[in-house]
C-alpha cells in the first residue's frame, strides 16, 4: 500500500500522548516527517523516540501553544529540518475547569479559551504563510461535539472555544482556499486517554458516557487518528470547510 503521506511535512500539537501521539505516530507511518509539539518534554521526546526506532522521521519542539514564540519555533523547525510544510494538526486544547458559568473566574474562562481557540489560531497564524510557500495544505483543527451539536452543564468556556474553532476553519478554508489551503475541523467524541481516564476513573462514570453514544463505548486514540489521517491526506483533497464528526452517533442517540 502506498504511503499516503510520502514526502509530506507535518506538525502536531498535543502529540505527547492521547489522540495527538496516536495522529504523530500515524502521520509517520505513512511516510510524513513530523514536528512534535507538546508541553511535556520527556514524553515528546519519547515519543520522537519511537517514531524514528521505527524507521520514521520527528522531532520533538516542547512549548505551550499559548506562547507566540513556540508557533513560530514550529514552523521554523519545520522548514529548516524538513524543508517546508505541509500539513498543521492543531490538536492542542483541553477541557479546563467545570463549574455552573456565575462561578467561573475570568482567569479560568480565558484559560480554557486561550488553550483551545488561541493556541490553534497562533499556530494557523505562522502556519499558512509556510503552506503557501508550498502551493497549499493542510489545516486541521480538534474541535468537539461539545459546543456544535450538544452541550454538557459545567462545560461553558469549553463549549465556547470548541465552537468559535469551527468558525476559525471555516474562515480561513474562504480565507485561503483559491490558495490551496484547505481547512477542516476534526470533531472526536469521548477517547480512551490518559485525559479520559482522569476524568473517568472508575467503572460507573466510564458506562455512563459509553452509554451516551449509538455504539455504547468510546472511541481509541487510533480511531481518531484515523479521521486526522484522512483529512491530512489527499483522499479528502475536495473538503474544505467541513466538519467531520467522529464520535460514535452521540448526537444522534437518544437512547
Amino acid at each position: 500500500m502506498t504511503a499516503r503521506l510520502q514526502g509530506k511535512v507535518a506538525i502536531v500539537t498535543g502529540a505527547s500522548s492521547g489522540i495527538g501521539r496516536a495522529s504523530a505516530l500515524c502521520f509517520a507511518r505513512e511516510g510524513a516527517s513530523v514536528v512534535l509539539s507538546a508541553r511535556g518534554a520527556d514524553r515528546l521526546a519519547a515519543v520522537a523516540a519511537e517514531i524514528e526506532s521505527a524507521g520514521g522521521q520527528a522531532i520533538a519542539v516542547a512549548g505551550d501553544v499559548r506562547d507566540e514564540a513556540h508557533a513560530q519555533a514550529l514552523v521554523r523547525t519545520a522548514q529548516q529540518r524538513y524543508g517546508g510544510l505541509d500539513i498543521a494538526f492543531n490538536n492542542a486544547g483541553g477541557l479546563g475547569v467545570m463549574a455552573p458559568t456565575p462561578e467561573l473566574s475570568l482567569a479560568q474562562w480565558r484559560d480554557t479559551l486561550d488553550n483551545n481557540l488561541t493556541g490553534a489560531f497562533l499556530g494557523a497564524k505562522y502556519q499558512l504563510p509556510a503552506l503557501l510557500e508550498r502551493g497549499g495544505g493542510s489545516l486541521i483543527f480538534t474541535s468537539s461535539f461539545v459546543g456544535d451539536t450538544a452541550a454538557f452543564p459545567g462545560l461553558t468556556a469549553y463549549a465556547a472555544a470548541k465552537a468559535a474553532l469551527l468558525g476559525l476553519a471555516r474562515s480561513i478554508a474562504v480565507e485561503f482556499g483559491p490558495r490551496g489551503v484547505r481547512s477542516n475541523a476534526l470533531l472526536p467524541g469521548a477517547t480512551d486517554t490518559p485525559a479520559f481516564r482522569e476524568f473517568g476513573d472508575d467503572e460507573q462514570t466510564r458506562a455512563y458516557v459509553a452509554g451516551l453514544y449509538a455504539l455504547k463505548r468510546v472511541a481509541a486514540a487510533e480511531e481518531i487518528a484515523q479521521a486526522a489521517l484522512f483529512l491530512a491526506s489527499d483522499a479528502s483533497s475536495f473538503m474544505t470547510g467541513s466538519t467531520l464528526a467522529v464520535e460514535g452517533g452521540v448526537s444522534v442517540n437518544r437512547g
